[in-house]
């Protein structure tokens, strides 16, 4: 069992005042992994320090700097791929096959995507006798969640060290081992001390401290819409920045003379891959009334090849709920499902024996005022709508708090205008794949500001208009 009992700040490993460590346990088998240090309030306050004081050097250098240091973090990240992606499958329990093909190259295509697009970027402008100059907020608090334990820091480090800011992460309590071994690879490449922080410790205690620190100017946190509610108040304390991405309860809408069974797969695979523990989840399938029952036996065909057990195996697909806790709430989501009159067609229960194992689950006769219909459940369940006419698709689809993803497989044209009104960030028409030069991010409780490419890192620039 590992112990880490250091944390890693003003550019080395530093012993922490805190001497309370937490428990990381591998979902598979309920197993103690690693025992990790719980950063205090003085060590916060140290890790933000240092990258305060390294902020005005850093913002001075230039983008091209900037950039050879990211690039550098991007051929550390190849170089020790496979030790990530094992960390991910034992700390988290995304499968072999899903952490292999998404987990770890997520965050190498984005991390590319956004140098290459870093260079059409011009950090000054001229307008008349303005010069437009763009730079740095200065320290970024990143607070990131357990589902994307890599990609969920490099999608708020990349942007924000490119624009110039200084960083100090607190990862999510469940999977701080990946974050670990990031420090590590930043470590290697030799950013300037105080450029990236990494703080371990609970959201309660060391993540709200660091929010509320004053010394912060920008929080960039992913998680659920009602903790990314809460950070309004540490925000208007010294009216800091807020970047948000928050939760989903994304449609997948079929149209007829579409492919049906890619519209099933895709939205399946969404709630099947990662456990369904993806805020961009196509969670909702909608889908005409006549084509219910042909929906149906697509499912249960699908689902009854889908291998649900020891993520680090090759043949599975779906690996255990991160924790207890989560697992809890799926389960409650499907009792709620039964007892709000929806029909179970696959799944249902819990897996016996060691480790947060839920059954693939599929709830048909579903209406869109149903709690599963309307909440995130963040597991692998789906819902089934149907509909009578187009614009009723439109219209159950739109009717949620959330807008972060969606999908539309149908004819083209017709699924290009079908997707052009829905209220949401993104839009995958009949399976295609997204860039990861194009802007994530979601409408209406979905979040604030946009992560990838030039878009996410406009988010963490400030605007200085300089006139003579």
């Amino acid at each position: 069992m590992k112990r880490i009992d250091k944390l890693f700040y003003d550019g080395q490993w530093q012993t922490p005042r805190s001497t309370k460590f937490s428990e990381v346990i591998n979902p598979a088998n309920e197993e103690v992994i690693a025992e990790v240090i719980q950063a205090s309030h003085e060590d916060v306050d140290l890790a933000v320090q240092a990258a305060k004081e390294a902020f005005v050097g850093w913002n001075a250098t230039s983008p091209e700097e900037r950039a050879s240091y990211v690039e550098k973090i991007l051929s550390g990240i190849q170089k020790r791929q496979q030790e990530l992606e094992d960390t991910i499958i034992a700390e988290y329990g995304s499968s072999r096959q899903y952490t292999k093909n998404a987990q770890v190259p997520l965050s190498i295509n984005e991390m590319k995507g956004t140098l290459e697009e870093l260079k059409r970027f011009s950090f000054e402008e001229t307008i008349e006798n303005a010069t437009i100059q763009k730079e740095g907020f200065g320290v970024v608090a990143c607070v990131t969640p357990w589902n994307f334990p890599l990609n969920q820091i490099q999608r708020k480090i990349t942007p924000a060290i490119l624009a110039g800011n200084t960083v100090v992460v607190k990862p999510a309590s469940n999977t701080p081992l990946t974050a670990i071994l990031y420090a590590e690879i930043i470590e290697e490449a030799g950013l300037p001390a105080g450029v990236f922080n990494l703080i371990t410790g609970s959201g309660r205690d060391a993540g709200n401290y660091l929010t509320e620190h004053p010394d912060v100017e920008v929080i960039s946190f992913t998680g659920s819409t009602d903790v990314g509610k809460g950070l309004y108040k540490p925000a208007s304390t010294t009216v800091k920045k807020l970047v948000l991405e928050l939760g989903g309860k994304s449609a997948m809408v079929y149209l007829k003379g579409g492919d049906l069974q890619k519209a099933v797969e895709a939205a399946a695979n969404t709630v099947l891959d990662n456990q369904g523990q993806t805020c961009s989840a196509l969670s909702r399938l909608i889908v005409p009334k006549e084509e219910l029952e042909r929906t149906k036996e697509l499912l249960k065909d699908y689902y009854s090849k889908v291998v649900v057990g020891d993520p680090a195996k090759e043949e599975t697909k779906v690996g255990p709920m991160v924790s207890q806790d989560q697992l809890d709430t799926v389960l409650d989501y499907i009792e709620k499902g039964k007892a709000e009159g929806a029909e179970i067609l696959v799944g249902g229960n819990k897996l016996e024996g060691p480790g947060y194992f839920v059954e693939p689950t599929v709830f048909v006769n579903v209406t869109n005022d149903m709690t599963i219909a309307q909440e995130e459940i963040f597991g692998p369940v789906l819902t089934v709508l149907t509909y009578n006419s187009v614009d009723e698709a439109i219209e159950i689809a739109n009717d949620s708090i959330y807008g972060l993803n969606g999908g539309v497989v149908g004819p083209e044209e017709e699924a290009y205008q079908v997707a052009r009104q829905l209220r949401t960030g993104n839009v995958i028409i009949n399976g295609v794949t997204r860039t990861a030069k194009a802007p994530f991010g979601g409408y209406k409780q979905s979040g604030i500001g946009r992560e990838n490419g030039l878009f996410g890192l406009e988010d963490y620039l400030e605007i200085k208009a300089i006139f003579r």
